[in-house]
């Protein structure tokens, strides 16, 4: 089965540890929303950049690889992997983690346009941007094993 979360067991094993309401989704997020500011921020920085180097190594998770593929993410001229690259190292620097949008939700466009749009945000508010997505993330993988 896929790891719902990014390099983040954790996640899981605290869900399963703790009565269901019987929605494994909201189960899942509860215990993201539970966990510490440090926790999240580890869970957020476990996601790989978009189109970043661990596509082009090959070291991306199956999901993932699977997730970019199906908005293009591998298939990036040289001008559209340089705007990419240069976004996510900003967004990087301003925020201090990776640039998270459910890719399965938009398109190359819609990423850069989001990534642009973000940059203008306080770091509170991209963590919860990040945590958001990676609910969204988690949710279709989630419909995907069903």
């Amino acid at each position: 089965m896929t790891a719902l979360f990014e390099h983040s067991p954790w996640v899981e094993a605290r869900a399963d540890a703790a009565p269901s309401r019987g929605d494994r989704h909201a189960d899942l997020m509860a215990v993201v929303h539970a966990a510490t500011p440090g926790e999240q921020l580890a869970l957020i920085c476990a996601h790989p950049e978009l189109a970043g180097r661990a596509a082009v190594d090959r070291t991306l998770t199956e999901a993932s690889a699977a997730e970019q593929a199906s908005a293009g993410l591998d298939r990036l001229s040289e001008e559209e992997f340089a705007r990419f690259h240069a976004l996510n190292a900003a967004y990087r620097e301003r925020f201090g983690f990776p640039f998270i949008i459910c890719v399965r939700l938009t398109d190359k466009a819609g990423i850069l346009s989001a990534i642009e749009a973000r940059l203008a945000n306080d770091r509170d508010t991209e963590i919860a941007a990040a945590i958001a997505q990676i609910g969204e993330i988690v949710r279709l993988r989630l419909e995907d094993a069903r």
